[in-house]
């Protein structure tokens, strides 16, 4: 990516706990999964009032950022970039309402004890479920605040017993074009791949989202399985995971291959280097007209920056 000023040298900070990014009271004694005609219910549906005052555990964002208001559900589940069901932002909602997410498998393979295939419930079923509002910026300068429930994705990690020698984490998306008509179309590699480090994929913050605004995620957002990792441009967010792989190499990843130059392995939200055709230093949240200024990790520095001690994040980008 084009340099715009001198290297982002991240240095350790002092860490915050995840429970002040959502209050430990909002979601403690959310245990269980139920699998209902195919769907997730997550135990009762949140309310539109207990939402809001789970946003950012109460004062946790940084005073760069103005306004973190919850996006609205229908701009959120109806604005989406997934190229499996079009490229248009309106088209996913409309070609994916027939998708049907379950039964749903995920194969575990690579450097882990056992690979095998797991069922949706095998994977995620008894974990404890988290609900977490975060900020959502897309690479493309626009952004949004949403409420996800999933489970922490350590813990998923966790269940799969990946081997020592494991350093990277690997997520394939179904690919099935019948069904996810937009992979009729080579406007991408498919299927969709994308890939952290295992120490990222252990990070507190990363999610396996499985609901949003305490609903079933819906089709159009990535249903079954979704990754969220908050600190980190969308496209990181892989969506309909089918696929875990454990290696000890760093893996490909879809955009990472199809334009290099532009999309890099990390993704990591750094306003101080543009990308080549926009700039990153401002976005756009979706439903507001002024832009906003563009916080370093998308305002998780404090949790996440240490993962990054020394590197040179306009190289590594």
């Amino acid at each position: 990516m084009t340099p715009t000023s001198t290297p982002m040298l991240i240095r350790r900070p002092d860490e915050l706990p995840s429970s002040d990014i959502t209050p430990e009271s909002v979601y403690q004694n959310r245990r269980a999964f139920i699998g209902t005609a195919g769907a997730l219910a997550l135990g009762g549906l949140v309310t539109p009032s207990a939402l809001e005052a789970m946003r950012f555990g109460g004062g946790t964002a940084s005073a760069g950022q103005q306004d973190d208001k919850l996006t609205p559900e229908e701009d959120a589940t109806s604005y989406n970039n997934y190229y499996e069901f079009g490229t248009g932002k309106d088209e996913p909602k409309e070609l994916a309402k027939d998708f049907r997410p379950m039964p749903w498998t995920v194969n575990v393979e690579g450097l882990v004890k056992k690979p095998r295939p797991f069922s949706f419930d095998e994977l995620v079923g008894k974990l404890p479920v988290q609900d977490r509002v975060y900020r959502h910026r897309c690479v493309e300068a626009w952004s949004m605040v949403i409420p996800w429930q999933g489970v922490q994705l350590k813990d998923v990690v966790a269940r799969c017993e990946p081997l020592p020698g494991a350093k990277f984490v690997e997520f394939t998306t179904l690919y099935d074009p019948r069904r996810m008509p937009g992979q009729a179309r080579a406007v991408l590699p498919w299927p969709y791949k994308e890939a952290l480090r295992l120490d990222e994929a252990n990070h507190p913050l990363a999610l396996l989202a499985t609901g949003m605004y305490g609903k079933a995620l819906p089709n159009q957002n990535g249903a079954p399985l979704k990754l969220v990792v908050p600190w980190k441009y969308g496209f990181k967010g892989i969506k309909a995971i089918v696929k875990i792989k454990f290696t000890d190499k760093m893996p490909n990843t879809t955009w990472n291959d199809a334009n290099p130059s532009e999309y890099g392995f990390y993704a990591n939200v750094n306003p101080m280097v543009d990308h080549p055709r926009w700039s990153q230093a401002k976005e756009r949240r979706i439903g507001q007209f002024l832009k906003i200024p563009t916080l370093p990790f998308n305002g998780y520095a404090s949790q996440v920056a240490s993962l990054y001690s020394g590197m040179d994040l306009r190289k590594y980008y």
